[in-house]
């Protein structure tokens, strides 16, 4: 972390805290009969476990794409056929750097055993399930309702939380 000094729009000087981040992936992996895998992992700021799809850090110097690739293939096993860029964006620009790039992975094959480690599980999720899971708040996790929004699983019986 970083503390700059920053001069405002009205000329005043101010300080704000920073926290770098090399910058990550996150990715939307679609099996070919439309369920969706999420990993289920501990988040000590949350203080629980959530529900999100597979992501991870860049190396320094590694490419998204390249990224993306390993942490599918890490955290689930899975390796895909087709890839495609969605968006990047900034998680929490009010305090850090990181900006995630987000994907679709489609093509999907079993290839290997997740790695063991910080997943504690993953499922496979059908829409009308992923719906429910974000109406209830049981989905907490920004770059996974983002994905899930852009990809059209919408909470139809209720509000997102």
């Amino acid at each position: 972390m970083v503390v700059d000094r920053v001069r405002l729009p009205d000329g005043s000087e101010s300080t704000r805290e920073l926290v770098l981040h090399p910058g990550a992936v996150a990715i939307l992996p679609i099996l070919p009969d439309g369920r969706i895998i999420l990993v289920r992992q501990y988040r000590h700021p949350a203080g629980q476990s959530l529900w999100e799809i597979p992501a991870g850090k860049l190396e320094p110097g590694e490419d998204p794409l390249t990224c993306a690739k390993r942490e599918l293939l890490e955290e689930t096993g899975y390796e895909a056929a087709t890839w495609e860029e969605r968006l990047s964006f900034y998680t929490s620009p009010g305090f850090t750097d990181e900006r995630i790039t987000l994907f679709s992975a489609r093509g999907l094959s079993r290839v290997a055993e997740p790695i063991p480690g910080e997943i504690a599980s993953q499922d496979l999720f059908e829409q009308h399930h992923l719906e429910g899971m974000m109406a209830s708040g049981e989905i907490r996790d920004g770059k996974t309702l983002l994905a899930l929004l852009l990809a059209g699983v919408r909470a139809l019986r209720g509000s997102i939380r």
